[in-house]
């Protein structure tokens, strides 16, 4: 009778949890960064700190990822779900209660892409490069500290 109770024991754990749950769990974490570094995070519209920083995110949402730094046009990113490998231990060792389990608590999924590395572009900046080496960048006004070297001239 006690082997009986141990084994339904065993089978009921087994089925009361699902692979994905057992292997990652519901939460993930995504590394941001940029360049330069020390730029605003937010994360779905709420702040979560400086680049570079770890956000731990729920893998069953999507996500929006807003990177942000003075001086530089803003970044923006979306952090979608996918369905993991682990569905298919779900189908073959925990059944449909598995994969119940897996979907309600968001484990059947994670993130992607899994790092955000932002490379931030300087606002009021946009520049060509030409065939002979010359860099051209137009800027709405000059910088004060900047040293004149030369003017282009229309003929």
């Amino acid at each position: 009778m006690r082997s009986l109770t141990i084994a339904l024991t065993a089978v009921s754990l087994l089925t009361m949890n699902g692979c994905a749950t057992i292997m990652h769990g519901s939460q993930q974490d995504v590394g941001i960064s940029s360049t330069p570094s020390n730029a605003r995070v937010s994360v779905d519209n709420k702040p979560l700190g400086n680049t570079p920083v770890v956000a731990n995110l729920k893998s069953g949402d999507t996500h929006f990822v807003k990177i942000e730094l003075d001086g530089f046009l803003p970044f923006e990113t979306t952090l979608t779900k996918r369905v993991t490998g682990w569905v298919w231990g779900n189908i073959v060792f925990g059944g449909v209660l598995g994969l119940a389990v897996d979907a309600m608590t968001g484990s059947l999924y994670r993130l992607t892409p899994d790092q955000v590395s932002a490379q931030l572009a300087r606002q009021g900046l946009a520049g060509t490069m030409s065939r002979d080496g010359l860099f051209v960048v137009l800027v709405p006004a000059a910088d004060a500290s900047w040293e004149k070297v030369g003017e282009m001239v229309r003929e």
